[in-house]
């Protein structure tokens, strides 16, 4: 073992599907495989997935990159899984679950986490006591939108009292893929925050808080105990690791939830180096050494996947879904005038196309808020549009606009977090598969004004990132060593050229909002947030057969 590679298994359970992957412990993605599952739609907002679904998955992915041979079963010295954040997943004392999960797109908790947060004196909504209880020491709150995991957990409560008292724990998504992993129940300091009732003051003490909990209306006993993200959970269960002829007592590390991980994996680990996540959603981040809120652009500093660190926490509901939507709503849709499905290679049609178009596409700009926004504004009614079209506009134009449209909403966030942590921040790294896309980086750089980096194989940055802090974990590497450990692809240096115009279409964006929120709030009042969405061209299924967070935080 000394002579040879060491290897991590990683697992990153995403919204649309999951990657496993063969990782060298110092980062390097040696194979790696995908594998997908059902996301259910159900009526009032419901979005929930089978976590058998989840595991089927997981199975048929790793079979499939184990068999490939790349390395051998004894190189791999451990075991690290990310998944997405802010869902819950109710299970017996043997683990096993007792109903679907409730991911984070639900938003059926909306009422139960109003009346909980409300006061006699608000301040947008929220009770004023209310507020700084919660911001005191969490720096957050429970969202109005309902799409933080004490939101599902209160729907339980209510709506369906039986499921919620028959539940031993009420697991995160990456903290139930490690309990099947080792038969261990626990949640990482960072997986449990958007249950909004630890004491984040003090991170080498993160703990469950009575004062919280009796404002959440949860119990202690059905909470998972707490563990660093970087600490040994326990070995992999021997029929597992049997299963996938991996080493007896090989580890498995808790690891933390998709939005921390990226961050590691993209090798953005110091202080104040920040990256853009542009996959479905889109996040702008980065490292801090204080913990503070600004409940204005609804942004916050959390516990990290790093232990001791707190990160910058926000998201935009919609970035690379827009070009989804494109895609399947509208340029493929199959009906009687639809072209017939979409290509394989629909988006590197679309990135040609849209290079024919001018910077600013001729004036046409898209906004990107198809299912409302986090940050740097909360507003769940918003929704998007294409905005000064004319005769003259032609599909490259509307192509351009789309990929524009959500640089211009990252510049929004940008300016806001340049502000919470005041520095400027450049250079940036960029992940995600929007990342894949050399004019999406360009349009990034020329619109933020700031140098891209396009770090190499953006996709895996989940997985990347599982496998360095469960690297970590095993004293293989340590956090300091990986910006350098992954690599840089190719670098994207704004036009300056293009300077001018971009800052204009951007004011008009901005004034976009600002000027039709009303007409926005007054359409969509009554609709149910997730009220005929079909998310990203994700397999669905329609309801009845039984997808961010907190105030100050956008996480997802």
């Amino acid at each position: 073992m000394a002579m040879q590679r060491r290897h991590i298994l990683a697992i990153d359970l995403g919204t649309t599907a999951l990657k496993v992957a063969i990782v060298t412990t110092s980062g390097e993605v040696v194979a790696h495989e995908t594998d997908g599952y059902p996301l259910h739609v159900l009526p009032g907002g419901g979005a929930e997935q089978d976590p058998a679904d989840w595991w089927a998955a997981i199975e048929r992915a790793v079979t499939r990159l184990l068999g490939r041979g790349e390395v051998k079963p004894e190189s791999i010295v451990a075991v690290g899984a990310t998944a997405h954040w802010s869902g819950t997943v109710p299970v017996d004392a043997a683990g096993e679950p007792l109903r679907r999960a409730i991911i984070w797109m639900d938003t059926r908790g909306v009422p139960y986490v109003r009346e909980i947060t409300g006061g006699p004196v608000r301040i947008s909504g929220y009770g004023l006591d209310k507020l700084w209880h919660w911001v005191r020491k969490t720096a957050g709150i429970p969202a109005h939108s309902g799409k933080d995991s004490v939101a599902h957990i209160l729907w339980l409560k209510h709506e369906e009292p039986e499921t919620y008292r028959s539940a031993y724990k009420l697991m995160e998504p990456k903290d139930f893929l490690n309990l099947r992993l080792t038969g261990r129940f626990a949640a990482s300091h960072d997986s449990i925050t958007l249950h909004w009732v630890t004491d984040n003051r003090d991170l080498a003490r993160v703990r469950y808080d009575a004062a919280l909990l009796k404002l959440a209306g949860l119990e202690r006993e059905k909470l998972p105990d707490l563990r660093s993200s970087v600490d040994v959970l326990g070995p992999l269960r021997p029929e597992i690791a049997a299963a996938w002829e991996l080493p007896d007592g090989t580890p498995v590390v808790v690891g933390s939830p998709d939005l921390h991980t990226a961050a590691v994996g993209s090798g953005a680990t110091r202080d104040y180096q920040p990256h853009i996540y542009v996959g479905t959603s889109s996040w702008v981040t980065c490292h801090v050494p204080f913990k503070r809120t600004d409940l204005v652009h609804n942004m916050a500093c959390l516990p990290s996947a790093i232990p001791g660190r707190y990160f910058v926490a926000n998201e935009q509901e919609t970035a690379g879904a827009c070009l989804q939507f494109l895609r399947d709503n509208l340029l493929f849709y199959p009906d009687e005038l639809g072209p017939g499905p979409s290509p394989d290679n629909a988006f590197e049609l679309f990135d040609r196309v849209a290079a024919t178009a001018p910077a600013g596409s001729g004036g046409v700009i898209f906004t990107p808020w198809l299912v409302g926004e986090r940050t740097p504004v909360e507003d769940p009614f918003v929704r998007g549009g294409f905005h000064n079209l004319s005769l003259g506009t032609r599909r490259p134009h509307v192509l351009r606009a789309v990929l524009e449209g959500v640089a211009y909403n990252a510049r929004w966030l940008l300016e806001a977090v340049e502000s919470f942590v005041r520095r400027r921040l450049d250079p940036i790294r960029i992940i995600g598969g929007g990342a894949k896309s050399d004019l999406w980086c360009q349009i990034f750089a020329d619109v933020l004004g700031r140098t891209i980096e396009q770090v190499r194989d953006p996709v895996l940055a989940g997985v990347r990132g599982a496998a360095i802090l469960a690297a970590v974990g095993i004293g293989a590497t340590t956090f300091d060593a990986v910006p350098d450990q992954v690599a840089i692809a190719r670098t994207y240096s704004p036009d300056p050229s293009h300077r001018e115009l971009y800052a204009e279409l951007f004011r008009e964006f901005v004034r976009l909002y600002r000027n039709n929120r009303g007409s926005y709030a007054r359409l969509n009042r009554q609709a149910a947030p997730l009220s005929g969405v079909t998310p990203g061209g994700l397999p669905l299924t329609a309801g009845g057969d039984r997808p961010r967070a907190g105030r100050a935080i956008g996480a997802r």
